[in-house]
């Protein structure tokens, strides 16, 4: 099934937060764009918080942008330390602000958190998708990494 018609589905059928999921897992970032005003969300919205319109339209994001920030977590949430973060495997979050405009929270990857101050405000990151589980257990995460 092509891009465009998935969207259709998404935009007849079902809801936006479920479509986002379902697109994640299988490697795509989607957000919503205002037809009227032109901000974007991610995950989309069919209501947008800019100008409050309800002419949102799905679109695939490009999957790069720049750290805005970042914080160093040692003292992980359940689901992380079932991953094996904890005080001794602290992992890193952010908000990345993509091409497209739209800020998002995400894990961010492949940096040096035992030395945080080496992280660098403002660096170029692209999309990476973590999968974790097994089977019909898995689910996708959102991630960046730095470009190269």
């Amino acid at each position: 099934m092509a891009l465009e018609e998935k969207f259709a589905e998404v935009e007849n059928n079902e809801f936006y937060s479920a479509a986002y999921q379902r697109f994640l897992a299988e490697g795509k970032l989607i957000g919503s764009r205002c037809r009227t005003c032109g901000h974007v969300c991610v995950p989309p919205k069919p209501i947008c918080p800019g100008c409050h319109g309800g002419e949102m339209v799905l679109e695939e994001m490009k999957g790069k942008g720049r750290l805005l920030s970042y914080t160093v977590i040692a003292v992980a949430p359940p689901l992380m330390v079932e991953e094996g973060y904890d005080r001794n495997n602290p992992y890193c979050g952010g908000i990345v602000e993509l091409e497209e405009g739209a800020k998002v929270p995400a894990r961010i990857v492949n940096v040096n958190v035992r030395n945080p101050e080496k992280i660098e405000l403002g660096m170029g990151l692209s999309i990476k998708y973590l999968k974790v589980g097994q089977g019909n257990e898995t689910k996708t995460f959102l991630a960046f990494e730095p470009t190269s």
